[in-house]
């Protein structure tokens, strides 16, 4: 953690509303990326990432320091929202990696169906890998965390996630190239 941010937690735990908006703004896109391909659907992953954001507001007066990055406490309490969610639903929803089709710039039609073949192809692939690759998948990728930060987020060591990574990567890749 740097500096900058080690001081804008610290505000934010003493009640500093303006550190919490800039911890807010600095780490809703990822939260919400992750959120989003855990639960494939962008109105439900708005609602955890808000509902995330509450209680990481509430709760972060009780925060400490341990030997942990601040972004793994705050994945860590995203993970919880999304399995509790996941619970309540009591099925796995559509998951996309990065954001919504509309988002890109490509003004062709012809290109825009043939992405969102593409990131259906790679959701419906990404449904049948472990939920431990699953997490792994999601956060290096769609949350851009690093392989130290994803396994802090999962209670893993580096090893782990960095086969885990690695089998999630090859089972995709031989699903995909199956369908073809």
């Amino acid at each position: 953690m740097s500096i900058d941010e080690k001081d804008v937690v610290c505000r934010a735990i003493k009640g500093d509303e303006e550190a919490f908006a800039q911890l807010y703004g600095e780490h809703f896109d990822k939260i919400y990326r992750y959120i989003y391909l855990r639960v494939g659907n962008q109105a439900d992953a708005e609602d955890l990432t808000q509902e995330v954001f509450v209680k990481i507001l509430k709760a972060i007066g009780s925060y400490k320091w341990r030997n942990l990055p601040f972004t793994a406490w705050l994945f860590r309490i995203a993970h919880n929202q999304v399995i509790d969610y996941l619970r309540k639903v009591s099925k796995v929803e559509k998951v996309a990696l990065e954001g919504d089709v509309a988002s890109f710039d490509e003004r062709d039609p012809e290109s825009i169906a043939e992405r969102e073949f593409e990131i259906e192809e790679l959701t419906e692939t990404i449904k049948k890998l472990s939920p431990a690759q699953h997490d792994v998948i999601s956060l290096r990728f769609g949350s851009g965390l690093s392989v130290a930060e994803v396994a802090k987020v999962l209670g893993k060591n580096t090893g782990t996630v960095k086969a885990l990574q690695y089998n999630g990567v090859v089972a995709l890749r031989r699903m995909l190239l199956d369908k073809r």
